[in-house]
């Protein structure tokens, strides 16, 4: 069983028992679980649902295990002949979680 699910702008395709880094979720914290309730595209024993644009009584619950910062991102501005440069980094914060189910109902 497939879901490709849609949070933080992006989507994600995920399977339960999957661990994914997916755009920080504010006031959630370690331990808790999520719920993503816009499903685009749902496979269930070789079976295809679509959404238009989201599956109708789909969800994916999973758990928050961390947490975290991904790779620094070096962002470096530079104009020739007028002493212009700017180096800056980003790290982008994440949150990894553990997808438990996928559930479907008519």
């Amino acid at each position: 069983m497939m879901a490709v699910i849609r949070t933080g702008g992006k989507q994600y395709l995920v399977s339960p028992g999957q661990k994914v880094k997916i755009e920080k979720i504010k006031n959630k914290k370690e331990g808790q679980e999520v719920i993503f309730d816009e499903v685009l595209l749902l496979e269930k024993n070789k079976k295809l649902e679509i959404g238009d644009p989201f599956v109708k009584g789909a969800k994916v619950t999973g758990e928050i295990l961390r947490e975290g910062k991904g790779k620094k991102v070096i962002v470096f501005k530079y104009k020739p002949k007028t002493r212009y440069k700017v180096k800056r980094g980003h790290r982008q914060p994440f949150i990894e979680v553990e997808i438990k189910t996928i559930d479907y109902k008519l």
